[in-house]
């Protein structure tokens, strides 16, 4: 078998844009028919930059070859131009190139992905979400306590046994930041109330995104401790991760980190340092989907866990679910609320969620196919990128 296309789409995520504001999916096609996909997550260039990024790779290294070889096109492809470095940019073309073959591989002999990576070890998938904001809310959720324990405890009802959200507030391109008391009793005002809100029914995920410096997430984290939060999301950011150990060696919050990295070498480090205990790679950024089955394996003898990352769309969800459902240390997945909306409509068929839980696909493959009609309908035109942070400090 020989890969002999590539094509991809750019698609706009409309309004509300949870998952951000596009999307960029890669299909490989085969000599035999047999069409695989897959998703960049989050290069930091424009998408039609970055799609013609994913096909200068493909023309050069990835046209004519089988793609059962996976290890030996990824170490191809991570070498290239003389690099070996973990690349944020190269790794996310690299991740929806390696996303797809695996698919075609799963669809070429009638499996799952996870069939073929051990097999299948859960048989469902504990789910998450952060607090979305309705466009009937008067106050934003993120701002508002109140607001943000009602929609908690709306969550509970649907089904959801844990929820996220992020207490400190914008992030900045000027972070680290030693957070002021006012922030800190803001916080702690925040998760009080959610977790008076669901009781003991529910998780509380602290979805930091590096805004602080060590010393600040420790005094937040002391403050927060005693409403035994699951997790303490990227406490600092991802660049320093001596000082993430010193959060994670001052607190009995378990810490979370990993959607800024890529490769097993940045997470080897991570683990060395005991940095975290709580892995959220993201499949479309981390180097794909054996990549993060290596991750897991190097986690699992450190004790530590999987919580893949996801903000982008449901091919990379696809994925994540397959590494998910083979990986003995699986702790929780991450969604955007319960996988509706345009998360199901740009598949043929949806992703199953039922009551708090991801139902693992048995189709070969990722188990969805992408609506080729419907991305090619939803063309993104905009100029912003993925994710931006704030261009000045916050006091």
């Amino acid at each position: 078998m020989k890969i002999t296309d590539v094509k991809t789409y750019v698609v706009e995520n409309p309004p509300p844009h949870y998952g951000g504001l596009y999307w960029v999916f890669i299909k490989l096609a085969t000599d035999n028919g047999i069409n695989g996909f897959g998703e960049a997550y989050s290069v930091p260039f424009h998408p039609q930059i970055v799609a013609r990024m994913i096909e200068d790779v493909c023309e050069r290294y990835v046209m004519g070859f089988d793609p059962f070889k996976i290890e030996r096109l990824w170490r191809i492809i991570y070498s290239s131009g003389y690099t070996q470095h973990p690349d944020l940019s190269l790794l996310g073309v690299l991740s929806a190139i390696e996303m797809a073959c695996w698919d075609i591989i799963g669809k070429e002999l009638d499996k799952p992905v996870y069939e073929l990576l051990g097999g299948q070890v859960h048989e469902k998938l504990r789910a998450y979400s952060y607090l979305y904001p309705l466009e009937t809310d008067i106050t934003n959720v993120y701002n508002d306590p109140k607001l943000a324990a009602e929609r908690a405890a709306e969550y509970v009802k649907k089904g959801f046994t844990a929820v996220k959200f992020d207490p400190v507030g914008p992030y900045s391109a000027f972070d680290p930041r030693q957070l002021s008391l006012e922030a800190l009793e803001h916080a702690e005002k925040f998760v009080k109330l959610l977790r008076d809100a669901v009781g003991g029914n529910c998780d509380l995920l602290l979805g930091t995104h590096g805004q602080m410096t060590a010393s600040g997430a420790i005094r937040l984290a002391k403050r927060l401790e005693k409403f035994d939060p699951l997790w303490f999301e990227e406490p600092v950011p991802p660049e320093n991760m001596e000082e993430m150990a010193r959060v994670a060696r001052s607190t009995s919050i378990p810490i979370a980190t990993g959607e800024r990295l890529a490769t097993k070498y940045e997470f080897a480090r991570l683990l060395e340092k005991q940095a975290a205990s709580i892995l959220q790679m993201a499949l479309g950024r981390v180097g794909g989907i054996l990549e993060a089955k290596k991750i897991a394996g190097m986690a699992e003898a450190h004790y530590a866990q999987i919580a893949p990352h996801l903000y982008c769309g449901p091919i990379e969800g696809a994925a994540n679910i397959q590494i998910d459902t083979c990986s003995p240390n699986f702790l929780i997945q991450e969604g955007i609320e319960t996988w509706g909306g345009f998360h199901t409509e740009i598949l043929k068929e949806p992703i199953h969620w039922e009551e708090g839980y991801i139902i693992p696909p048995i189709k070969p493959g990722l188990g969805v196919e992408l609506d080729e009609a419907v991305a090619a309908m939803h063309p993104y035109t905009g100029k912003r990128l993925h994710l931006e942070m704030l261009d000045k400090p916050v006091q």
